[in-house]
């Protein structure tokens, strides 16, 4: 039962996430779309990319990678077993550490701009360089207002609280979106710089006030150096700082790389990876943070119970995720299309993103895996192993570019990014079933003939679609978006008919939650 009930509440608290992350990752295809009709794939817009890149590097190793990694299981249990009082003056203490920290880093980033921008961008024209630098200068500051939402986000995580934190970007998309609009007559590359920096002061400020609203008002107090807590929170995180920072050379290569590509190479990377947030954003994020907080909650004494509990999660992951990956790769030139051909947006644009999509897609699922493999061993407390599993992401991505790029330019450099996830995905599997002493088994004989005939069904289904009725691209854009939902409605509804038809055990799992969260809304009517 309690297996059931831990399962039914990952689920839950996932599909929450899904509700709030929704809403968020529609407004950045809305972002991306205005900035595509606006400056289309131009060598300017990959300088605002490179600087965009790098202030992002920052938030996701400082803010959202290793503080989540590291907060979030020691706040969970110290809410637990301390009590709310313990729990914020954790978080207060642990906030004054993270404002120095962002702002050295803040300060490291404007310092050093030019040496960054040149590792980033070595091929950049001597104009286009010194315009990155500039951008990169002018949204630095952007690191500060996402870390205190991130530690917000956690907090907000570890109390229940799914949803707000997964409509924050929300807010800050629409920030942006409004922004934009407003200058659009006067519209230059410094209003995008503008925009972010809006957005995030925005996504901040939501998240600190619903903390406020929960009991725990954030803001700046003393360390103390007899805070057990916070020194166990500061022991996990300099370990996967370190892993993390190796992580983050990933979009380093692909940048670098594509700077001695033909001018917006860069762009149309990053206008596929926009896309790609939606799904990875909706399903594969919400189902980890989901995970996270009861994952540090479970007796890691128990290895069996651990074991199984990360292998449904794993097994829920893939079950979202893959038919989201056949449909990326069959739609991709319709779906980006739809999104951004017009205005600036050129067609070699065109195809060149929905390329770059199709080849993400094929890795969606190794990032699925690679992702919650993680927050297991955050979990577990592994940051060797959590370290292992990035470098040989890195490593693989590398060595793919090198080997892809020259034959297959930017598609190189999407393929290598799919193959290096993939890679890592396995031998991350490896290393933790290696650490708990079983195997993992996600990949059952039951299990793996169900998900194949659902997805064949589903591939079948959708082939068959396009070739009888191919995608009005000369027609207006009611009848294109009307032909994108006929073909998602199509493979959504053959792949849930086939999974309940085989009784794949997902279901279930998303019966009870849906049950269990219509119990407690009526509890407190």
């Amino acid at each position: 039962m309690k297996k059931n009930e831990n399962l039914s509440g990952m689920v839950r608290h996932a599909m929450s996430m899904m509700v709030g992350t929704s809403m968020s990752r529609v407004l950045g295809l809305v972002r991306e779309m205005l900035t595509a009709a606006f400056f289309g794939a131009t060598r300017q817009l990959d300088a605002f990319y490179i600087a965009y890149t790098l202030a992002n590097l920052s938030r996701q190793l400082l803010a959202e990678g290793a503080l989540s990694a590291s907060f979030v299981p020691v706040f969970s249990k110290t809410l637990s077993e301390n009590g709310k009082d313990s729990a914020r003056e954790l978080a207060k203490q642990a906030l004054s550490i993270l404002i120095f920290g962002a702002v050295i880093v803040v300060i490291i980033g404007i310092l050093f701009a030019p040496f960054f921008v040149k590792i980033m961008a070595p091929g950049f024209a001597a104009e286009d360089r010194i315009l990155a630098i500039s951008l990169t200068r002018f949204m630095f500051p952007f690191l500060l207002f996402v870390s205190i939402g991130a530690l917000a986000m956690g907090v907000l995580n570890s109390m229940g609280s799914f949803f707000v934190p997964a409509v924050a970007p929300a807010v800050s998309n629409v920030a942006y979106i409004l922004f934009l609009l407003l200058v659009r007559k006067n519209l230059t590359i410094w209003n995008l710089g503008t925009a972010v920096l809006i957005g995030g002061a925005c996504q901040m400020t939501l998240q600190w006030y619903w903390c406020k609203r929960m009991g725990i008002k954030l803001t700046p107090v003393l360390p103390k150096k007899n805070n057990s807590d916070l020194k166990s929170m500061m022991t996990l995180f300099f370990p996967y700082a370190a892993g993390l920072s190796l992580n983050q050379v990933n979009p380093i290569i692909s940048r670098m790389m594509g700077s001695f590509l033909v001018g917006g190479s860069i762009s149309v990377l990053n206008y596929a990876d926009r896309v790609l947030q939606l799904p990875l954003g909706l399903f594969v994020i919400a189902i980890s943070q989901a995970v996270l907080p009861m994952l540090s909650r479970q007796d890691t004494a128990d290895t069996i119970a651990f074991r199984d509990f990360i292998r449904d999660a794993l097994r829920f992951n893939l079950f979202v995720v893959l038919p989201v990956a056949i449909g990326l790769f069959l739609i991709s030139d319709e779906v980006v299309n739809l999104l951004f051909f017009r205005g600036a947006f050129s067609e070699w644009a065109w195809h060149a993103t929905a390329t770059a999509l199709a080849i993400y897609g094929l890795g969606l699922p190794g990032m699925a895996t690679c992702t919650v493999i993680l927050r297991a061993m955050y979990a577990r407390r592994m940051p060797r192993a959590a370290v292992a599993v990035t470098a040989v992401t890195v490593s693989v991505n590398f060595c793919a570019c090198i080997i892809l790029m020259p034959f297959f330019e930017y598609a190189g450099l999407a393929a290598a990014t799919a193959i290096a996830f993939t890679c890592a995905s396995f031998y991350g599997a490896w290393a933790l079933s290696r650490n708990l002493g079983q195997k993992l088994d996600i990949f059952s004989k039951e299990w793996v003939i169900k998900i194949i005939i659902s997805m064949g069904l589903m591939f079948s289904t959708l082939f068959v679609f396009k070739k009888m009725l191919p995608y009005p691209v000369l027609s207006g854009i009611s009848m294109k978006i009307v032909w994108i939902i006929t073909a998602m409605l199509l493979a959504v509804i053959v792949y849930v008919v086939s999974t309940l038809q085989l009784k794949c055990p997902e279901w279930q799992w998303i019966f009870d939650a849906i049950k269990t969260n219509s119990n407690s809304q009526k509890s407190r009517m």
